[in-house]
């Protein structure tokens, strides 16, 4: 058996990310042959991976980023609250969000199809799974493209946002406000007339039966339901919703103030929790 030295050792933890041990144990098993040991941990890593194939990765890191008018976002999921926090797997996530800034990909899945480190994507998540020893999933990716794109991280990478807007020269601290509203409110639209309809005919039958089923008068219930209605479209539309920094005034109000021609042309939010 050839003597396994631990620059080897080292340099295989390098390129393969993997553990030490994991490391010398792949190094002994291809007879000190470097290529091969990086095979056998590539080898044994979507072993794992499939073994984990079926557990629920309900943990993770989002992350959001903008470059020029072009902003992008990204969940990596894994398993465990421990390896989410885990400073190598953030770096990972945010080098797939950085891929995904640089080739912009239309979905998903043509982000999953991209080159990194020389390999599929796909690929290279199921090798860090192994690497890691949970299941890991690229759960989520949008992007969104304006005249101005502000992101909006909140702390531990939980939830993220990304909001555009109609003009290049908006105030800073608007953009940020209105990014940290669309994390903190969870609107479900810009404006009403973005609601989609079967959304708004959905609510109506939930404030019918919740009308009946108060007892009121049949003649009335239909009064009471588009009342309903128009208090969960004034609650979950970005614009119409109360700005969270002053309750006085709407979003819409406090963007108008800024600039009155100033428009929200969309917005994404994403969150693990």
């Amino acid at each position: 058996m050839a003597e396994i030295k631990a620059a080897d050792v080292a340099k295989l933890r390098k390129t393969t990310g993997a553990g030490m041990m994991d490391c010398k144990n792949a190094l002994q098993e291809a007879d000190g042959n470097f290529e091969k040991a990086v095979d056998v941990i590539r080898t044994k890593g979507k072993a794992i991976a499939d073994k984990r194939a079926d557990r629920d990765a309900s943990e993770g890191t989002v992350q959001a980023k903008v470059s020029g008018n072009y902003g992008a976002m990204i969940s990596l999921n894994c398993e465990t609250d421990f390896v989410a926090k885990n400073r190598d797997y953030v770096n990972f996530a945010a080098s797939i969000l950085d891929l995904a800034i640089a080739e912009k990909p239309a979905d998903l899945e043509a982000l999953k199809a991209l080159s990194m480190q020389g390999k599929v994507l796909a690929d290279v998540i199921t090798e860090q799974s192994g690497t890691i020893g949970e299941k890991l999933e690229l759960a989520y990716f949008a992007s969104i493209k304006a005249e101005k794109v502000q992101a909006y991280n909140h702390i531990g990478n939980t939830l993220a946002t990304l909001v555009g807007f109609s003009k290049s020269n908006v105030n800073e601290q608007v953009a940020k406000d209105v990014a940290m509203q669309i994390a903190a409110m969870a609107p479900v639209a810009v404006d009403e007339k973005d609601v989609p309809a079967e959304v708004i005919a959905k609510e109506k039958e939930i404030g019918r039966a919740k009308a009946l089923e108060e007892g009121k008068p049949e003649n009335i219930v239909d009064r009471i339901a588009e009342g309903m209605v128009k208090k969960f479209l004034k609650e979950n539309t970005l614009l119409n919703q109360e700005f969270t920094k002053d309750n006085k005034k709407t979003v819409g109000e406090y963007i108008k103030e800024s600039d009155k021609e100033l428009k929200v042309t969309g917005f994404i939010r994403f969150s693990v929790k």
